[in-house]
Formats: C-alpha cells, structure tokens, sequence
C-alpha cells in the first residue's frame, strides 16, 4: 500500500476541449482520452489544438493501453497524432465501444495507423492492464457509446466520468446505470474525476428525446429548404431530424465528409434507422423542390472549413443558400466558439436566410449534465476525493462548490489544471510537482510548438502587413548600386498609388546602406539586419505600424 497514485491531466482543465488524463501507479500508465479544440480566431492558419504530449514521449514503455470515453473530438480527435509520437515499435493497445471505436479505426485508416490494436468493450466488462482493473460503465450523453472509467489500484478506484447526463428518456432507450455507480460508491471511490461542463447551469437538462418534436413542429413551420447544423458525431440527432423529415415528406441530404462519414458508422452499428429512400445525395439537392428537402450538415460551431461555414461564405460547391432558406442550429457554441458562430449566423442572415437557434425554439438539448446531476453523481458515488474535470476554471470552481453542498470536505476537493498531478497514497492526498503540458499545434498534417515562430509572424502579417525590400550593392565596397525595390502587401492605409511615402523609403534604405558602407559593414546578415532596423523604426514613426520587414541584399 506504499504505493503512489497520480492523476496528471494534460488537457481538459482550465479550458472546453482536448481533454486527456494520464494515470499512474507503480510506474506504469494509463492514458485516457486523447482528444482535441479546435483553434481560436487569434490562432491563424491553425487547423487543429492537441495536448502536449512531451511527458509521455519519454516513458512510451510504461504505457499499458489508451482508454476513450466517447466519439467526440474532444475525446478522440487527437488520438493519430499520439500514436504517431509514440512511434511505431511501442504503440499501444486502445479500449473503448463498439460506436467509439469504430470511429477512431476509421481516424486511424486515414492517417494510416491500421496496425494499432482496437479493441471494443462491452459497458459492465472488466478488464486488466498491468496493474490497473478497468471498467466501462453506461453513461447517456449526446453520443452513443459514452463510458465513465473506473480504474481500481491497490489504493483505491479512481472514476473518471467522461461527458454525462442523467437522460430519463434518452432515444436509445438506455438510461446511465445508476445502479453501478450507487454499487462503486457503496465499494468506495478513492477519487472522483468529474464532468463540469454545465456547472453553472442549476436544474436538470432537458431529454434528448424531448428534440424531436419540437423539431418537426419547427420543420412544419418552414415553406422552404431547411438546412440543420449539428455535432457530425451526435447520431441520435440526426436520426430526429431525419424522422422529423421523413414525418413531414421531406428527403434528406447529408453534407459534410464527417457526417456521411459518421451516420454510415451508426447505421452499420444499428444506432441509426433510415427508411429506404430517405436519404439524397448532395449532388441531387437541386433536383428537389425547395420544400421537399432536409439538408443535415456540419458546422454548428462555426469552424472555418466546415459545410455550413462556406455555405455562409457562399462558397459550398453543392449547396448555395438562398433568400427563403432556413438554417436550424441544433447545438450550442462550444464556450470559445461565439465568435465564430456569430459571424456564420450574421452571414447567414446576410444572405437572406431564416436562422432559428436554441434562443428561438428547444431544438437542442445538452448532453452534459446541469447542477442537479452532478450532485447526484457526488451522491451516488460518495468519493473520498472530488476532482473537477472537464471545464475552465469557472466551472472547475462551481463544480468544486457543488461537491461541498453535498459534504465533500473542502480539503478534499482539489480545483487543479493542466500538468499538475494529484498524488494519492495512504497518507493522503496532495498536488505534486507540475509536469510540462500545453498545446501543440497543427497546421495541415504537421505539427508545431505553441511558440512557433510562424504563428508568431501570422499575427504580424494579419495586423500590420508586409514589406520586402530588394537592395542591389556592390560586392566591393557596399554602396548601392541600383534604385531599391520596395513591395508591400497588407500594410493598414497604404495604397499602390502612394508614391511619395514609396519615395521616402527608398530614401531611407539608401541612407542606411550609404551609412553601413560609410561603417565598412560588407557582411549580408548585418547589411540586412542594420536594414531592417533603420527601415522599420522609419514605417513606424511614419504609419504608426510594425509591418513585417524582409530586406533582401543582392550583391553584384
């Protein structure tokens, strides 16, 4: 029992996304989830957020498996690119069910990682790694298949909740198993790690089986297209609104690769039902009357290279909105994602659309659990230790407040963030030595540091612009030899015709070559740094901006 317990989340506090926890005990670990967010407007040219996986880069031996709670991206999403970093000679084993892990081999199939092993587990089975027994027990969120893991150690068992409501009528018919969680509260939970999302929410959230309805009576009131923009991945979802549809005659197109790509998934599992003939393929859209037809798609958070989002742009090349259209978001902005959201529904509006969202009628219901239910959680689960999970520090310290009003000790509860570990042994427990965590980037197919200097230099180029300037030198002596060229692009105020502040900075840059020779400075890097500097206080006490400066020497 001399033995150490560590929980070291490496994303998911502090923050709505790319929620990832590794736990340890007698050296050895267990990863679970391994999700993603998507980027803030700040973070140009970025397609994809992920936690910093340094920490486990050097200990890849001692990583006995990965369990996934659920399909969402903020679980899963960053699941190819740990593996990838892991390397290919110590890639280690996945767990999660059936609809979860049937999306992480189709991720994985892309990235071409087939040789990871997937294994689905059934809600109840237990299961061993190392020396950690696992768990997956029945949770309702937006998603079939969502788990809560419970990890039993020597020390105790650790559960860590994953996304969760207590759903009374979910759509499937299968409610969480409160029994299960009552029956480990009665063993004793050593620590709790729990969902707090909806923290600051008070009551109960709504069924999910309470949406269909009122879509359909939403969907009645339309004469036009209906457009609906929900999470690719909530499957019980789509199912509503394709029955809504099928209720009021309307076929139905999906559009986005993620949403074809997931609804094929679910109705290969079973947890989607479609009557033959449904469904239209997006390329068949024009063929139908405005009013006969349902197009479901991606976008509900306003990213930027989703379906819904170049519609807005009127930039889809299957789907041009039109004056008469409406567009039905089935979702709430992910907290971060407002912006983003706004500036799609404005442009929505712009075009001529009808836009109804959850302030209009109830056609989204949370999947996360309000106050009340994390309460109950607490009380069903009766844990020793309560950390909040899942949530910025707001919720984290709502969530921490709740534990309190049920009677958790204050001293137990412990509001922590990403990289620093709770260590649990026989004496108690207390927050150890902060770990490196954060994020990394990734642009494209590659991935950055969160210090890269290319970031760096996108936020410059976005606000101030450029400027290259082409100086021609003698090889002898230094002196400038031809007129410099000045191109600029993006500089706030400054047009193609404005000649005399053109003029006036090839003035400059003669006067700083003429000084440099004067200085007998031959080398290019310091012509060109003694360039930069001279060129870019003369921009900035003239325009009030710091362009960016790229000044290039040729000799001749």
């Amino acid at each position: 029992m001399s033995s150490k317990l560590r929980i070291l989340p490496l994303g998911g506090l502090g923050e709505i996304g790319k929620n990832m926890t590794v736990v340890e005990y007698d050296d050895r670990i267990l990863i679970v989830d391994a999700g993603l967010r998507f980027p803030t407007a700040e973070m140009l040219g970025i397609d994809l957020v992920l936690p910093d996986f340094a920490y486990l880069r050097d200990r890849c031996s001692d990583i006995e498996g990965i369990v996934i709670t659920h399909g969402h991206e903020d679980h899963l999403g960053a699941l190819p690119w740990l593996l990838r970093e892991l390397g290919q000679e110590s890639i280690p084993a996945v767990y999660g069910g059936p609809l979860t892990m049937a999306m992480a081999r189709s991720k994985l199939e892309e990235h071409k990682l087939k040789d990871t092993h997937l294994e689905d587990v059934i809600d109840g089975e237990e299961f061993t790694l190392g020396p950690f027994n696992i768990e997956l027990i029945h949770m309702t969120h937006s998603i079939p298949d969502a788990s809560a893991v419970a990890i039993g150690t020597e020390l105790g068992t650790v559960l860590i909740t994953g996304d969760y409501k207590f759903d009374q009528t979910p759509v499937d018919g299968k409610p969480a198993d409160i029994s299960r969680l009552a029956e480990l509260g009665r063993e004793g939970v050593l620590l709790l790690c729990g969902d707090s999302t909806n923290a600051d929410r008070p009551g109960f959230s709504s069924s999910e089986s309470g949406v269909g309805p009122h879509l359909e009576e939403t969907f009645a009131r339309c004469e036009g297209r209906i457009v609906v923009t929900s999470f690719a991945s909530n499957i019980h979802r789509v199912q509503q609104v394709c029955d809504a549809a099928a209720a009021l005659g309307r076929k139905v197109a999906l559009v986005g690769r993620s949403m074809r790509k997931n609804v094929n998934i679910g109705r290969q599992l079973g947890h989607i039902d479609l009557p033959d003939g449904l469904l239209v393929q997006p390329r068949e859209i024009d063929s139908f009357p405005d009013h006969k037809l349902v197009v479901i798609s991606t976008g509900s958070q306003g990213e930027p290279l989703s379906a819904l989002r170049r519609m807005a742009h009127r930039d889809h090349r299957q789907v041009q909105l039109h004056d008469g259209d409406t567009v039905v978001f089935s979702a709430t902005p992910i907290p971060g994602n407002e912006r983003a959201v706004n500036e799609t529904i404005d442009r929505l509006f712009q075009i001529g659309c009808d836009v109804i969202t959850t302030k209009d009628a109830p056609v989204h219901a949370s999947g996360h659990g309000y106050a009340e239910e994390i309460k109950l959680m607490l009380n069903l689960t009766q844990p020793r230790y309560v950390m909040p999970f899942h949530g910025d520090f707001r919720r984290i310290q709502l969530h921490a407040r709740l534990a309190e009003s049920v009677g958790v000790n204050s001293d137990n509860i412990f509001r922590g963030e990403n990289g620093l570990p709770l260590e649990i042994d026989s004496r108690g427990a207390r927050f150890g030595d902060r770990e490196q965590s954060g994020m990394i980037f990734v642009d494209g197919v590659e991935i950055g540091d969160v210090t890269d200097v290319a970031l760096r230099d996108r936020r410059m180029l976005s606000a101030d612009g450029i400027f290259i300037v082409v100086a021609t030198v003698s090889e002898q002596d230094g002196q400038s030899v031809a007129p410099p060229e000045v191109i600029f692009r993006g500089v706030p105020f400054l047009t193609d015709d404005d000649s005399v502040l053109i003029e006036e900075i090839r003035a400059c840059v003669e006067r700083s070559l003429d000084r440099a020779a004067s200085e007998e400075i031959h080398e290019i890097d310091l012509l060109q740094q003694a360039l930069h500097d001279d060129l870019g206080k003369f921009v900035y006490d003239r325009l009030g901006r710091r362009p960016m400066v790229l000044p290039v020497i040729v000799e001749v």
